[in-house]
């Protein structure tokens, strides 16, 4: 078996070491034997949406999400909007989350448009949102944990949240929830990189993506992930 990640604007949308995600995937398929091929996709590229099986799309500074949002509306919207709502898998980790939306109101006033695809919207705020984050899902009864650094308060609307709030902030510190699902699409605050904390939703996103490909039959061989867990649960109890 093989799978194709596309990952999004890596030379501008990679401020917090989000491109961990990328490799965390690529490494837990290699150990089941599974193929993986890395598209880097910026400024003035389309999408081949349907040769690809998992797309990354990660956070940056304002700046850089002006400039992203631009090319996104001119060129990628099309082919993300058909990816999406064909439930193929997507990551978005911070900026990438608040461009899958309406728009995002940066702290200092400038409206920068997202792709609309999501019913959600990114209001700035004064303060940043800053610390280790733990949720819980009670649909898949999995925990997750992350670092969160923002000044975007996100209003995800009818959308389910990815995790109720433990220990953090989330979406927006008022709703207690952190994340977004819609389809096979992903939306969180969390850095870490995400994937290196949660091995187990690295393996959903992998699954997800496989059965899309290949059939509903399939099923990932179980790792060893006995390490990741033991940092994964030393953050948790450093948070109680």
């Amino acid at each position: 078996m093989e799978l194709t990640i596309c990952h999004l604007y890596p030379d501008l949308l990679n401020v917090y070491g989000d491109v961990g995600n990328v490799l965390i995937l690529k490494h837990r398929a290699a150990l089941r034997g599974i193929d993986v091929d890395i598209i880097n996709t910026s400024i003035g590229e389309n999408i081949d949406k349907d040769n690809v099986d998992i797309i990354f799309f990660g956070g940056g500074q304002d700046y850089e999400q002006s400039i992203v949002s631009n090319d996104l509306n001119e060129i990628k919207k099309d082919a993300l909007t058909s990816y999406i709502e064909d439930g193929k898998v997507m990551l978005a980790i911070c900026g990438g989350y608040q461009l899958l939306g309406k728009y995002y109101t940066a702290p200092n006033g400038e409206k920068i448009d997202g792709l609309g695809i999501l019913n959600l919207y990114t209001e700035g705020g004064d303060t940043r949102f800053i610390g280790n984050t733990e949720i819980f899902n009670e649909e898949f009864n999995e925990t997750y944990v992350g670092f969160e650094n923002h000044s975007g308060r996100t209003y995800i609307n009818d959308h389910t949240p990815l995790g109720k709030c433990i220990h953090g902030y989330g979406n927006n510190g008022e709703d207690g929830y952190e994340g977004c699902i819609y389809k096979n699409t992903f939306g969180s605050y969390f850095h870490g990189s995400f994937l290196s904390k949660n091995p187990e939703f690295a393996d959903r996103l992998l699954t997800l993506a496989l059965k899309n490909k290949y059939g509903e039959d399939v099923k990932l061989e179980n790792l060893n992930d006995n390490f990741e867990l033991k940092a994964k649960n030393s953050i948790i109890q450093r948070l109680k």
